[in-house]
C-alpha cells in the first residue's frame, strides 16, 4: 500500500476528556504532526474543502492550507489505490454522511463509521455505521448519534470517545465498555473485493441480554450514482440489502448474519442488513458476521450465488 495512504491510527481516549459531549465529537484535534498528517490525507480522499478539514482538526482554513502544502497532500487527492484489496478508511467526522433525514442522526459519531470507496472511479464511496445502534432487553444501549435517548442519556452519563485502530494486517478495529460491563466491538477487514466484517458482544453483567438487535448502516451519499432519495433502485433479499445503479450495472451490496431485518432508509439514502445476536447470559460473548462488495455486470443474481458460495456468513 502507497505511504500516503497508510494510516498510523491513535486512540484519542487520552488525549481527550471521558465525558466529551457528543456535539462536539466533530473536533478532533491531532497529537502530532503524523497523526494529522493521516488524517488530512484521510480527509483528502474524502475530498473535504479546507472549511470541512477545519471543523475537524480545529485549525484555521490558512493553518490547514498551510500543512497540506507542508505534507504534500492535494485536494482532491493524487494517491492510488491499493491494488490488492479495496480502500478502506476511518471516516473523518465533521461531513455528515446523510443527505436527508438528519434529524433523526444529530452528531453522528465517527468512531462507529467506516469509509469503503467503490472500485469503478477514484472518488466514490459508502459509509458504513457499524454499529449505528444496539438494543437489548435493558433498552436502546447504544447509539451512535443524538436522536433517541439512550439508557445512559436517561442517567446522565456521557459515554467516552474511542477511534478505530489499524492491525498489523491492515483491519480496522474498535472496541466498547459500556458502564454496567457490557462490551463489544467490531473488526473490518478489506479483500481485493470485498469487506469482511466481525461484530462481537460479551455479557459483563450479572443478567442475561436478550433481545440484542443490532442495527448496521451503509450510507450511500458518496456513492455517485447511488445518492437518489429513493428505494426503487433496492433489493432486499434474505440477509442482503442491495442497491443499482440507474443503469443496473453497477452495485453495491451488503449482509449481515444471523439476520433479523433487511430493508432501506430512502430519505438517508442507506442500506440496512440489520443483524441480531443471540441471547448472552452472563459472562457469554456472541458474534455475527457481515458482508460489504460492490459489483459491474448485469447479473445481480449470479453474483449474490457466488457471494453465498463463499460461505462468508458461517463462524
Amino acid at each position: 500500500m502507497p505511504p500516503l495512504i497508510t494510516l498510523l491510527l491513535l486512540t484519542f481516549s487520552l488525549a481527550l476528556p471521558a465525558n466529551l459531549h457528543a456535539a462536539d465529537r466533530q473536533l478532533r484535534p491531532s497529537r502530532t504532526d503524523q497523526e494529522l498528517r493521516d488524517w488530512l490525507q484521510n480527509m483528502a480522499w474524502h475530498r473535504y474543502d479546507h472549511h470541512e478539514m477545519a471543523m475537524v482538526t480545529g485549525l484555521d482554513e490558512q493553518e490547514v492550507v498551510r500543512k497540506l502544502k507542508e505534507f504534500q497532500i492535494d485536494v482532491p487527492t493524487t494517491a492510488k489505490k491499493p491494488t490488492d484489496r479495496l480502500l478502506m478508511l476511518p471516516y473523518p467526522g465533521g461531513r455528515h454522511p446523510r443527505i436527508g433525514f438528519l434529524e433523526g442522526a444529530v452528531d453522528p459519531w465517527r468512531e462507529t463509521k467506516i469509509s469503503v470507496f467503490c472500485p469503478w472511479d477514484d472518488h466514490s464511496y459508502v459509509v458504513a455505521d457499524i454499529p449505528e445502534a444496539i438494543w437489548s432487553n435493558l433498552g436502546l444501549t447504544w447509539l451512535a448519534h443524538t436522536h433517541v435517548p439512550t439508557i445512559w442519556d436517561k442517567q446522565g452519563i456521557a459515554l467516552p470517545v474511542s477511534e478505530w485502530t489499524k492491525a498489523k494486517d491492515g483491519a480496522l478495529q474498535n472496541t466498547w465498555r459500556l458502564p454496567n460491563g457490557i462490551e463489544f466491538g467490531t473488526t473490518a477487514r478489506a479483500e481485493r473485493d470485498h469487506v469482511r466484517m466481525v461484530m462481537w458482544l460479551k455479557n459483563g453483567t450479572d443478567q442475561p441480554l436478550s433481545d440484542l438487535r443490532v442495527q448496521n448502516c451503509v450510507m450511500l451519499k458518496g456513492a455517485a450514482g447511488f445518492e437518489r432519495q429513493t428505494n426503487e433502485n433496492k433489493r432486499f433479499e434474505g440477509r442482503y440489502s442491495i442497491a443499482a445503479s440507474p443503469d443496473k450495472t453497477r452495485w453495491i451490496i451488503t449482509g449481515w448474519s444471523p439476520i433479523d431485518r433487511a430493508w432501506g432508509n430512502a430519505p438517508c439514502p442507506c442500506l440496512h442488513a440489520d443483524p441480531k445476536f443471540p441471547d448472552c447470559a452472563p459472562g457469554e460473548t456472541k458474534t455475527l458476521h457481515g458482508w460489504l462488495s460492490f459489483y459491474e455486470g448485469p447479473d445481480i443474481d449470479k453474483e449474490l450465488h457466488r457471494i453465498n458460495a463463499t460461505n462468508w456468513f458461517k463462524p
